[in-house]
């Protein structure tokens, strides 16, 4: 069975440390159930004094767009006897120019590359996994910030809906993506409007649709975007359910993101948020959906999280350990959940 080397960009030794390689290992694996080959021999390996992230396999053209998709990928190779290496062309998704994910810098933001491991990882353990390629799903980001999870949806191909309880935050994304469109000269449109619930304005929504191209605009080839300016936790009767292939969202990690409590304050507790927003959430979600989780272990145990997901019903799905380092006040783990369909 041939064997492969997939050589990972540089930038995942400045997200993961020397924890790269581990956590590539696991992204890996989690493209099994959507390739033609069985995956084996995962590992890493030096050659020519470079780390490699090897594995063998026989990939079909579909099989490597599928894993041009890994985060990390930066080149992917045959083996070929013992020293020689045969390229293989990537074709990761990529509707837009990479400036859309990599031009936002604010206080706060979650590394892009990560951002795109989490959606990888959810988006393969639900019930659309084999139409990661085709386009036409929809993400839903329930604490968005300024939409570092939608804006890799969108060049994904999916249509994006993020829910975002900073109405500054909504305003900047509505700046910056407004902003981008323009200057890349792609037909667009946006808007800020008020919603009404029960007869009263309970939210704004930015309404934004795009095409990647003049001809996908012409032929009706859009993507829709929709950000609720509104808190996560009261999200009844402005959302339709059954609305989302799949849940992406960054957690409190006891700074940024919250919801109001009780007290009508903004807390900032994670698993406070997560058992609050859960019964929000799930119904947004489509039988078969999936709901992808980072937070900082720091200040919520792993066990106490997955027991708020298992509680509303939903089922945990296995991954290699992606815990890791980002500072000293942050360890950040991925926890993933299936909507039984």
């Amino acid at each position: 069975m041939p064997r492969y080397a997939m050589l990972l960009a540089p930038s995942a030794n400045r997200v993961y440390a020397d924890q790269a390689s581990r956590i590539s290992q696991a992204e890996l694996a989690a493209f099994a159930p959507v390739l033609s080959s069985e995956l084996a021999e995962i590992g890493v390996a030096e050659i020519g004094g470079v780390e490699y992230l090897t594995f063998t396999a026989e990939l079909s053209p579909r099989d490597i767009a599928y894993v041009s998709n890994l985060s990390s990928a930066y080149a992917l190779f045959e083996l070929v006897g013992d020293d020689l290496l045969r390229p293989h062309q990537l074709t990761p998704l990529a509707r837009y120019d990479s400036d859309l994910i990599t031009i936002p810098k604010y206080a706060g933001k979650t590394n892009e590359q990560f951002t795109k491991l989490v959606l990888n990882l959810t988006l393969l353990a639900s019930a659309s996994a084999e139409r990661m390629l085709d386009g036409h799903l929809t993400v839903l980001d329930p604490l968005c910030g300024r939409g570092t999870t939608l804006n890799q949806a969108l060049m994904y191909g999916y249509d994006a809906l993020g829910v975002e309880i900073d109405g500054k935050d909504v305003e900047a994304y509505k700046l910056f993506l407004q902003t981008w469109l323009k200057r890349k000269r792609l037909k667009h449109t946006a808007e800020l409007v008020p919603m009404r619930r029960q007869g009263r304005r309970a939210a704004r929504r930015l309404e934004v649709t795009m095409a990647a191209s003049k001809d996908d605009h012409k032929a009706g080839a859009v993507q829709k975007l929709t950000v609720l300016h509104a808190d996560t936790t009261a999200l009844d009767g402005l959302i339709r359910g059954n609305v989302a292939d799949v849940l992406v969202a960054d957690l409190p990690y006891g700074v940024a993101h919250g919801s109001y409590d009780d007290a009508g304050g903004i807390s900032r507790r994670p698993l406070d948020l997560l058992e609050r927003a859960v019964p929000e959430w799930l119904p947004l979600l489509r039988p078969g959906g999936a709901i992808g989780l980072s937070w900082n272990t720091k200040v919520a145990r792993r066990e106490l999280a997955e027991d708020i997901l298992l509680a509303a019903g939903l089922e945990l799905v296995e991954h290699g350990p992606l815990e890791h380092r980002v500072d000293q006040g942050i360890e950040r783990d991925v926890i993933v959940a299936r909507k039984r369909g």
